[in-house]
């Protein structure tokens, strides 16, 4: 295979999540590296590029972890034989999408740190907007840096607390006062496993239980792959530690609820459907967005279609109300892995036909609703509209399950810079043009408190209003300059 081009599967004009992150303390003793393999397995979809599994026994000598990662999915990175060696019954996790650092093998997570205390296994689901002036403040004091990605300093800086400090959830809460941005933290020490969430909760965080085994991780259907119990959700600013006496908790750090925001996105389209984040199911969102766009943007059409997969749940909730038929017009390919070769701009594959294609007996001579979850650069879109109307389909309207992206986002969420999105300085209308449909509406932005059931959410890649002030520059992807 020497001299192969692979490129990324998801050369669609779709967002992309920063990571996904499991842990697991199995209180009788047991090794926990199959159940991590599994729970990262179920959320594979939060990121694709890398990933592994760190793991330490609590009654053997302390200081020694196991670890392995690399790039891939995680059924190609762990093949059979690849968890013989990884034995211990504490250990965490981690799928891997990059936003801010490149790809590559030495980013890849859990990241393992030996200083003076013993050792430090840190998996981390986020993007810190100040980590560059955390990174500098250590560079200065001579810390060295293997990778380019802010749970380094994370880590980093957890570790330097440690020092002063009487256990590792208070190094972990100190650290938290300096860090501004989002993240999900997951820390492994020698006989401990702590769980940490931002105090604006961008990121989802959740804890779980098995018989004697406690698991902290992104989304509740990696606990149910594992047939565990969910027990709560971390709430935001809050440290959850689980030791040999159970879970304690520290929400010296949490916000009032009016203060928190939530990523909308994890309900719209990051998600698995199968998961509830911090009580609201994601299956139950993305019907009622369904449901808003057929009440606030009608049409009369014979067919509701979803673009796969986060699409599809929207399109049901959109047939639901307006009383049109839902059906399946694109068939998706399974099998299509995290790589493959990209064709060549004089090739006439398409790098969506690909993956997607159009079940023409379905649309053929029909008036279609396409849903889909977001237009970001418009690119996507355009060729699936233009993919149904080859079919055959007379009309193709498309609904948009969020509201048009018009800012960038900081906080882990790839919404690129504002010259690339389309919805800039365009109106609807331009938009629809360009993409060929021949109606185009999106979700309104009062609508998205609804799907979130009220829970406080953060809408600015929608309007610029962050909850924090954002960076004076784009900082995404700074450490490779």
């Amino acid at each position: 295979m020497r001299g192969m081009i692979h490129e990324q599967t998801e050369v669609t004009d779709k967002l992309r999540e920063e990571c996904g992150v499991f842990g697991i303390y199995d209180l009788s003793g047991s090794d926990v590296a199959s159940s991590i393999y599994y729970g990262l397995f179920a959320l594979q979809h939060r990121g694709q590029e890398s990933c592994g599994i760190a793991v330490s026994d609590t009654n053997g000598p302390k200081g020694k972890v196991s670890s392995c990662k690399g790039m891939g999915l995680v059924n190609e990175v762990f093949l059979p034989g690849s968890l013989d060696d990884l034995h211990g019954d504490i250990g965490v996790g981690h799928v891997r999408y990059s936003t801010a650092g490149a790809s590559t093998r030495e980013n890849a997570q859990p990241l393992v740190l030996n200083y003076i205390k013993g050792t430090l296994a840190l998996a981390h689901n986020g993007n810190l907007i100040n980590a560059l002036e955390l990174r500098k403040e250590l560079e200065y004091t001579g810390a060295i840096f293997q990778t380019t990605i802010d749970s380094e300093v994370i880590a980093y800086h957890i570790a330097r607390e440690r020092v002063n400090t009487a256990t590792v959830q208070e190094a972990v809460g100190n650290a938290m006062k300096k860090m501004k941005g989002a993240y999900s933290l997951i820390v492994m020490s020698p006989r401990k496993l702590i769980g940490a969430r931002d105090p604006y909760g961008f990121k989802p965080l959740c804890i779980g239980r098995r018989d004697n085994a406690y698991m902290i991780t992104s989304e509740t259907c990696a606990l149910e792959t594992l047939g565990a119990e969910f027990v709560r959700d971390v709430e935001p600013g809050e440290i959850v530690t689980i030791t040999k006496d159970g879970i304690t908790s520290d929400t010296s750090m949490c916000l009032s609820r009016d203060e928190q925001a939530r990523c909308v996105f994890e309900y719209i389209y990051f998600s698995r459907p199968d998961s509830h984040i911090d009580g609201v199911s994601v299956y139950g969102s993305r019907i009622k967005a369904g449901r808003f766009l057929a009440m606030d943007s009608p049409v009369k059409a014979d067919l509701v279609v979803g673009v796969p997969e986060s699409g599809n749940a929207a399109a049901l909730g959109f047939s639901m109300e307006s009383g049109i038929p839902y059906g399946t017009a694109f068939v998706k390919n399974g099998y299509v892995g995290r790589t493959f070769i990209k064709p060549k701009q004089s090739s006439r594959e398409s790098s969506v036909r690909v993956k997607l294609n159009v079940l023409k007996e379905a649309v053929c001579g029909k008036r279609v609703v396409m849903i889909d979850d977001s237009i970001v650069r418009g690119t996507t879109s355009g060729r699936i509209v233009s993919m149904l109307k080859e079919a055959g389909a007379t009309e193709v309207h498309m609904r948009v399950s969020s509201p048009p992206f018009l800012w960038p986002c900081y906080f882990g969420t790839d919404v690129p810079a504002r010259e690339q999105l389309i919805a800039c300085n365009r109106s609807i209308d331009e938009i629809r043009q360009i993409i060929g449909a021949d109606s185009l509406a999106y979700l309104g932005l009062d609508r998205l408190s609804g799907i979130a059931e009220g829970l406080p959410i953060c809408t600015g890649c929608f309007n610029g209003r962050y909850p924090m002030d954002p960076p004076a520059e784009d900082i995404r992807g700074e450490y490779e300059r």
